[in-house]
């Protein structure tokens, strides 16, 4: 086949380029299906366009597969000396060893830049900037993410085929173009000529002018790319093509004959008339991008090419535009969800930091609320000091939330018993004028969570509801267990297949229009009057369940109540008894040696004097290469090592606590924290050797689970430190 002739049937060539053979096959199911017939569609383009619709006929693509950058590179090259290029690529971002899905694109479009390329992904590898940073910009490729969508991945497939076709169609339409203007610009004036030398071949001269309009009509009618002549002198519309039409939703009628300012189309939109002004500075504009309104009062965006010529002695602009609404939509797609990745990380990092500045806080005043000389003034102001540290602590623990990075400790529990635990809790949240419903199901749904993070979730849905109903109402929590097919996931792209555990959380009151139901998990976004609310507690919901791979659905209507539904992937793993909140006032300690390891100087000089002044033999270190040195030189005879996560100079607390508890196994380990992302390697988190303490905490708290790891140590009969023993013996 030809390369340089123009294709008159679409290309439904597609190569899959992936180290995954099964998202090969996945393709190949997904593409070879018929398309669906649409009556009520063609019906309304019979009555619209007074045509009646092309029979949609089956469709199968035509896949190959490569699985790695090089293979997909010759197949591509095998099929342009074969004449038979491919219409798009789906790629895969990773492919170990070799090329990665980027360095294999730009191998693609050097060997073949007409590809459409799809990015196919799990992981968020590459930013876009990184991307066009490396690729440059092109309107030829679009990001997909894993797991993908059955239908999304067919739309793209027509749309990207069709689109590399219209491409091939435009190009050769636009090189039809340029040539018959210019032969019509060179025919006319060879006719200039022949009529100021001979009147006598007038008619010559007309019938080649006809003949040449004739060809450049049909050329200009069959475009299937926008396009329009508009007279210069009174700036009014003399031909557009169907495709033009389409794009404004209406007939030749009301558009022939009309200036351009009558759909509001000009590049810039606070100076009607503006592109035609600049076509008189310049001659030409290529690629422009301008807004136009269709019938409908919809607003359109298309990138216009204009060029000046002479049509029957009088200047005209022949304009030519390409729709990009869709486009850029999915463009705004991608920027708000990078804004949200953005917002999350920056809220990760504010909390992080929050959390030792709270830290060092409610230490300070929880050890100036234990002294008995303050006076009752100076006692209720530190009170209050600690409270808005509380405060601020429980706003950071939304935000870390919100951003997937809060501490969690899951275990298997049953959301069943969780919820009857909390009914009590419940019904004093949302008060004696809200009637509270448990509809449980009887079989046990047993999920890997954190406990704390499931009663939170359950705490602000109620909460919620009984913002909604402020004159009183019903709240209705129902559980049950089901299993999440295709046809599920497909419906929401968050919802992983399985087996899952269901709760919702339904009420009857004022419910939500369509606008605020877009918008309610954003954070800080609030419908509540000013301080009433924060706007992070679906956020918060959100967020925690993200972190436990569930999702969140939402139905509701203005007047008619909300129903909010969540779910989280079940376990066969037992359940475990829910966590039982108890304070020890023995946190006195016996002369044990702990070594304390903590970067930020003002909450490690608090750890050690809180622990010091409780009887403890404490060594401190800023990281974990002065914490080595530390041990070596008191011979590794500690008890304890509290150690911070992440610390600098590139030893982890989890990495020094390994090493130490290789020198003396019995060690006991607590560590602490700010945000789970520092918990890289949860294993840390396994056996009876060790605890977590997260930020931001008070010294009490501390106290209490150094007393307790302690004691457990001594209790399972560790080998204790010589000064210990010492210790030991010399009591009566």
């Amino acid at each position: 086949m030809n390369m340089d002739r123009p294709r008159t049937e679409l290309n439904h060539r597609i190569l899959v380029i992936d180290d995954n053979a099964a998202i090969h096959e996945d393709f190949r199911k997904i593409l070879c299906s018929a398309l669906v017939h649409r009556p009520a569609l063609d019906a309304a383009e019979e009555a619209l366009f007074g045509d009646q619709p092309a029979t949609q006929e089956q469709v199968c693509f035509e896949i190959d597969s490569a699985f790695q950058g090089r293979e997909g590179l010759d197949k591509v090259r095998l099929a342009m000396d074969e004449g038979r290029p491919y219409a798009m690529a789906f790629v895969d971002v990773r492919m170990p060893p070799g090329w990665d899905g980027i360095e294999t694109i730009g191998h693609l479009w050097r060997q073949y830049p007409e590809l459409q390329i799809v990015i196919c992904t799990a992981y968020s590898d590459f930013s876009w900037d990184e991307i066009v940073r490396r690729l440059g910009k092109s309107d030829s490729m679009v990001i997909l993410k894993k797991p993908f969508d059955n239908v999304e991945v067919l739309q793209l497939a027509h749309a990207l085929t069709k689109k590399w076709f219209l491409a091939q169609q435009a190009r050769y339409q636009f090189d039809d173009l340029d040539r018959l203007v210019g032969v019509r610009t060179r025919e006319l004036q060879e006719a200039n000529e022949r009529l100021q030398k001979e009147i006598g071949e007038r008619r010559l001269v007309e019938g080649a002018l006809r003949f040449s309009e004739e060809r450049f009509s049909k050329a200009f009618q069959a475009s299937p790319i926008p396009m329009a002549i508009e007279r210069m002198a009174d700036q009014v519309y003399v031909d557009v093509n169907d495709a033009f039409l389409k794009m404004t939703s209406l007939p030749r009628a009301e558009i022939v004959g009309q200036e351009p300012k009558q759909f509001q189309i000009h590049v810039d939109p606070t100076v009607p008339g503006s592109l035609l002004a600049r076509l008189k500075e310049t001659g030409s504009l290529r690629n422009q991008e301008c807004t136009l309104h269709t019938k409908t009062g919809e607003k359109r965006s298309a990138l216009v090419s204009a060029e000046a010529f002479d049509l029957a002695e009088e200047p005209h602009v022949l304009l030519i535009m390409q729709d990009i609404t869709e486009r850029l939509s999915l463009e705004s797609q991608l920027r708000q969800a990078q804004k949200m990745e953005a917002v999350g990380q920056l809220a990760a990092g504010v909390a992080h930091d929050f959390n030792n500045i709270l830290t060092i806080i409610q230490g300070h005043a929880s050890l100036l609320l234990a002294s008995a000389s303050l006076g009752r003034h100076m006692a209720e102001s530190i009170k209050q000091v600690s409270t808005a540290a509380d405060r601020a602590a429980a706003l950071t623990r939304q935000l870390l939330a919100f951003s997937r990075k809060q501490v969690m400790q899951p275990k298997a529990l049953d959301l069943n018993d969780l919820i009857r635990q909390l009914t009590k809790m419940l019904q004093r949240l949302i008060g004696e004028h809200i009637t509270l419903d448990c509809e449980l199901s009887a079989e046990p749904l047993r999920v890997f969570a954190d406990y704390g993070c499931m009663e939170q979730v359950l705490v602000n849905l109620a909460v919620n509801a009984r913002d909604a109903m402020p004159n009183g109402g019903r709240l209705t929590i129902r559980s049950g267990a089901l299993v999440i097919d295709a046809q599920s996931t497909a419906r929401h792209p968050e919802a992983a297949p399985g087996r899952v555990a269901g709760v919702s959380v339904t009420d009857t009151g004022c419910g939500m229009s369509s606008d605020v139901l877009g918008r309610i998990f954003e954070p800080f976004f609030t419908t509540k009057d000013v301080g009433k609310g924060t706007g992070l507690g679906l956020a918060t919901v959100y967020g925690i369940l993200r972190q436990h791979d569930g999702w969140i659905e939402v139905t509701s209507q203005e007047g008619q109540g909300s129903a909010f539904t969540f779910y989280v992937p079940l376990t066969e793993k037992p359940s475990e008894a829910a966590p039982i909140r108890t304070t020890s006032t023995a946190d006195r300690g016996s002369n044990e040696r702990i070594l304390v390891v903590e970067d930020e100087k003002p909450l490690r000089e608090l750890i050690c004097g809180a622990l010091r002044s409780r009887g403890y033999q404490v060594s401190a270190a800023q990281d974990g290469g002065e914490a080595l040195n530390v041990w070596q030189t008191e011979k590794g005879q500690f008890d304890l090592l509290l150690t911070d996560m992440v610390m600098p100079n590139g030893i982890s607390g989890g990495r020094l606590a390994t090493r130490l508890r290789s020198d003396q196994p019995a060690l006991q380990v607590i560590y602490i924290s700010g945000y789970c992302m520092e918990l890289a390697d949860r294993e840390l988190l396994q056996g009876d050797h060790c605890a977590f303490l997260a930020k931001p905490f008070d010294v009490h708290r501390l106290a209490a689970l150094v007393r307790e790891r302690l004691d457990r140590r001594n209790h399972a009969g560790g080998p204790r430190s010589e000064r210990e023993e010492t210790v030991a013996s010399a009591e009566p």
